[in-house]
């Protein structure tokens, strides 16, 4: 009870950042074309730092163990969330920033702050698996969906930045190195700008919208219901009852952090990436916002379902 009330009080913050946002476009402060430049700098800057400063920790077997456990079951996530935007795909005809926003989930901007608040800083290290499983996924499958161009190019993919972050991360960590104390402290403040961001580029967005239209698309409610409650509901299940449970001491507290990541609103990228590469970005907001109204209700729901089944 306990986690889902803290759940209702972080989505509400995000909910007041995303109004900062939308009040500032409205009056003028900022413009439409600035959430452009806006979503350029949190996808090659902010979630970077955000990867990189995710590894800055002490290494320990234990830790490494519980990161394994956390890849794996990250990587399921998103190979069972694929299958079935496939078949979802086939079968009702779904377009492709429809497809993305069912696949890949706003686990940066709400997750980290809700772990480190709720299980403690210390346990923000395995959101870094997601995360960089995520990025891996979202820069190689999710960008040829949202640019409807099924090409793969390594190279570009090798230097992509949040790429680099994370190869770099986890080296740092295996091997041990640590920043300097005033480069980790750039890296850490940059980082933690990655939330407000995020949510202020959803509110500028917002507010060129007709917000009756936004509440009247059957689709995005349709799209939401299957992202937040049917695809992490198969996860719980695949969870609780795969055996992975015992793969690790602290498997529990692991897979809870795999399940939020799975469970949380459409991943804000899928906005911004439909900015960058002048897709529909009003329709990946439209699905952003509907699905950021829900998950206060839902991600307790399925928490608690998890809770239940995993005690």
């Amino acid at each position: 009870m306990e986690l889902s009330i803290l759940l209702v009080k972080q989505i509400g913050s995000l909910f007041l950042i995303i109004l900062s946002g939308y009040v500032a476009q409205k009056c003028n402060i900022v413009k439409f074309e600035d959430s452009r430049a806006l979503s350029m700098l949190s996808l090659y800057l902010i979630f970077p730092c955000v990867i990189i400063d995710s590894y800055q920790i002490e290494y320990s077997r234990e830790k490494m163990l519980g990161l394994v456990l956390a890849i794996v079951a990250s990587a399921g996530v998103h190979f069972v969330y694929i299958v079935l935007s496939h078949v979802v795909k086939k079968t009702v005809h779904i377009n492709s920033i429809e497809e993305a926003s069912l696949i890949y989930s706003n686990a940066g901007n709400l997750i980290i702050p809700l772990v480190a608040y709720v299980l403690g800083p210390e346990w923000v290290f395995y959101c870094s698996a997601y995360l960089a499983v995520q990025t891996v996924f979202i820069w190689t499958h999710g960008k040829s969906i949202i640019r409807e161009a099924r090409e793969f190019n390594l190279k570009q993919l090798l230097l992509n930045t949040n790429i680099i972050a994370t190869i770099l991360g986890m080296i740092m960590f295996i091997s041990g190195i640590s920043l300097p104390s005033v480069l980790a402290n750039a890296v850490s403040a940059v980082g933690s700008m990655v939330g407000p961001i995020s949510m202020i580029i959803t509110g500028i967005i917002i507010a060129n919208m007709d917000l009756i239209k936004v509440f009247k698309n059957i689709r995005a409610y349709t799209v939401s219901a299957a992202r937040l409650l049917i695809y992490p509901l198969i996860i719980v299940l695949l969870c609780c009852f795969s055996g992975m449970l015992s793969w690790h001491p602290q498997a529990e507290k692991i897979l809870l952090i795999v399940i939020l990541a799975s469970a949380a609103p459409t991943a804000s990228m899928v906005t911004q990436l439909a900015q960058v590469y002048d897709k529909d970005a009003y329709n990946a907001s439209v699905i952003n916002v509907v699905s950021i109204i829900f998950c206060i209700i839902t991600m307790p729901v399925i928490v608690y379902i998890y809770q239940v089944l995993s005690g």
